[in-house]
C-alpha cells in the first residue's frame, strides 16, 4: 500500500473533487496554510485539519497526530461538554441545572484556553453556549438565531440558507445548521426550517457517502428533526418516508442515539392515519429505548401521549419491530 503524507493526501482528495484552495479554507485560514500543509512544510491545528477532512467528506478518525498540551486539553474539554449537552438534552427539565452548570464553567475555561483568532473553537463555544442557555435562562428564539447565524458566518462569511449546496461544510458547521433550522421551526417558521432540513440531509447522505460511518450520526439527527417539523406540519407521508431513512441508517451502521425519537415520531404518524396497531408497536419500541438510554424527558412526554391517544400505560410488553 502506497504511503502518503497528510498534506499530500488532503490535496489528492481535493483535487479529485475538483475543489480549489480557496474554497476548502475558507473562513478557517489563509490559502498559503493549505500550499504549505499540502507541500510539507506547515502542519496546521488538529481542529483546522479535521475541518479540513470534514469538509472533503472524508472520515476524520484515521488522522492521527500529535498533540500539544494545550490541544490535549481543549479536546479533552470538548469531550466533556459534548457529554454534559447530551446529558442535558436527555434529563428531565428539574435535572437540567447542575448539568447547565457544570457545561456553562467548562465552556468558560475552553474560551480562556483558544486562540483569539482560533474560529474553530470560538464557532463550537457559541453553539454549545446557545444549547445550555444562561443562567437566568434560556435564550429567546430571536437571540439564538442571531448567535447562530453570526457563529456561522464565522467560518462561512458567504453563507446563503436558500442555496446550502454552494458550500463546504464541517460538522461542526452542519451542527449549526440544524440548529439555526430548529429555531426557525421554533419561531413558527416551518417551512423555512424544512427548506434547511431538505437540502442538509441531500448534503449530508451525499457528501459523507463514503464515510457514512462516521456520519451517521448526523444523518440520523437531521433526519429526525425533519421528520418533527413535516409531522407538525401534518405532512405525515412524507414524515414517515424521511423517518424510514433516518431509521435505516441508525440500525444499519448501529447509530442509535436518535433511533428512539424517530420511532416515537412514526408512531405518532401512524395515528394520525388511524393505523392504531402501528402507533402501537412503535410507541412500544421507542419507549424501550427511551429508558434503556436514560432519555427522561421524552420518555415522559411519550408515556403522556400514548395514555392520550391509545388510552394505554407505560410500561408494557415492548415487542420486537416488524
Amino acid at each position: 500500500m502506497k504511503e502518503l503524507f497528510l498534506g499530500e493526501y488532503i490535496k489528492q482528495e481535493r483535487i479529485k473533487q475538483g475543489i480549489t484552495q480557496e474554497q476548502l479554507c475558507e473562513g478557517i485560514c489563509d490559502p498559503i496554510t493549505i500550499s504549505r500543509m499540502e507541500n510539507g512544510k506547515q502542519m496546521p491545528s488538529y481542529n483546522r485539519i479535521r475541518a479540513f477532512l470534514q469538509r472533503l467528506g472524508l472520515p476524520d478518525e484515521r488522522y492521527f497526530a500529535l498533540l500539544s498540551k494545550n490541544e490535549l486539553k481543549i479536546k479533552a474539554l470538548q469531550d466533556e461538554i459534548r457529554a454534559d449537552s447530551i446529558r442535558f438534552y436527555r434529563a428531565a427539565p428539574e435535572n437540567r441545572a447542575g448539568i447547565q452548570e457544570a457545561g456553562l464553567q467548562k465552556l468558560e475555561e475552553l474560551e480562556k484556553l483558544a486562540e483569539p483568532d482560533d474560529r474553530i473553537i470560538r464557532q463550537y463555544i457559541i453553539n454549545e453556549r446557545v444549547t445550555f442557555g444562561k443562567r437566568d435562562g434560556p435564550y429567546t428564539s430571536e437571540e439564538r438565531l442571531e448567535l447562530l447565524l453570526d457563529a456561522l458566518r464565522m467560518t462561512i462569511p458567504n453563507l446563503d440558507l436558500e442555496e446550502i449546496n454552494l458550500n463546504l461544510y464541517s460538522m461542526e458547521e452542519t451542527t449549526l445548521l440544524n440548529h439555526i433550522a430548529v429555531t426557525y421551526a421554533q419561531m413558527g417558521q416551518p417551512k423555512k426550517a424544512i427548506d434547511i432540513y431538505r437540502q442538509l440531509l441531500k448534503y449530508v447522505q451525499k457528501h459523507y457517502r463514503e464515510g457514512m460511518s462516521r456520519y451517521a450520526g448526523k444523518f440520523a439527527l437531521v433526519a429526525c428533526n425533519y421528520t418533527n417539523a413535516l409531522f407538525k406540519l401534518g405532512r405525515y407521508n412524507d414524515a414517515l418516508e424521511v423517518a424510514e431513512l433516518g431509521r435505516k441508517i441508525c440500525v444499519e451502521y448501529a447509530h442509535y442515539q436518535f433511533l428512539p425519537a424517530i420511532l416515537d415520531l412514526m408512531g405518532g404518524c401512524y395515528f394520525y392515519q388511524g393505523n392504531l396497531d402501528k402507533c402501537r408497536e412503535y410507541y412500544q419500541n421507542a419507549y424501550c429505548l427511551y429508558r434503556v438510554i436514560g432519555n427522561d424527558h421524552n420518555r415522559l412526554l411519550l408515556e403522556k401521549a400514548a395514555k392520550e391517544r391509545l388510552g394505554v400505560e407505560f410500561p408494557f410488553y415492548c415487542s420486537p419491530m416488524g
